[in-house]
């Protein structure tokens, strides 16, 4: 979920991209009409020179056939040290995100956020394909939209939900910036293609955090 590469120094993903376009003979056009985007929009991704929603990433990788966890830059090791955090790619704006769990675990998945005041994963809601999705609030206030529920997250609040009830998050604008620990279960997979939206959504329910 992070913003432009250019400017955040966030992992920059438009050369996979392009890659996988070339790599499923498609032009761009084609892949415009398939994700619902614009060539122009899509020139720019594939440059590092704009950020998109992770509504948008999902339903991109999809038109490419590949998943949104193939362009995440996996640590190689079970050890993670503070600072040498692997920098991922999984949409949105004014967002830096960093993949805490190693290449090939299956069972779960962590990523970390540094989130900017009014930044976030997008206006549109998305799924994911994993089971359960946990979210826990390090510093600063976070917002999610879960199943068409608003809930408010501060500082040490902790949240859980069905991955595939349609979410999205942000910070509010008047807040500062928000650090966010995410975990799915099991973790995103590499292959195949993520599907852009879930047949059905279970129900939601969540009580107070904190």
């Amino acid at each position: 979920m992070t913003a432009d590469a250019g400017l955040d120094g966030g992992a920059r993903i438009g050369a996979q991209l392009r890659a996988a376009r070339l790599a499923s003979r498609q032009t761009m056009a084609e892949v415009a009409a398939r994700s619902g985007l614009t060539k122009g929009f899509l020139s720019k991704l594939e440059r590092d020179l704009t950020s998109v929603s992770v509504a948008s990433l999902i339903r991109l990788c999809d038109a490419l056939g590949i998943s949104v966890g193939s362009l995440f830059s996996a640590a190689k090791g079970e050890l993670v040290r503070n600072g040498e955090y692997p920098p991922i790619n999984f949409g949105g704006d004014r967002v830096r995100e960093y993949l805490l769990t190693p290449a090939g675990e299956k069972r779960v998945q962590a990523i970390l956020s540094d989130i900017e005041p009014g930044g976030g994963g997008g206006a549109e809601p998305y799924c994911l394909p994993t089971d359960v999705e946990f979210v826990l609030v390090l510093g600063g206030q976070l917002r999610i939209l879960v199943a068409g529920e608003h809930v408010l997250l501060g500082t040490g609040d902790a949240l859980t939900f069905p991955s595939r009830a349609e979410h999205t998050f942000d910070v509010p604008p008047g807040a500062g910036p928000a650090r966010v620990l995410w975990v799915f279960s099991p973790a995103l997979p590499a292959l195949p293609a993520l599907p852009s939206r879930s047949p059905a959504l279970p129900e939601f329910s969540h009580g107070e955090a904190g």
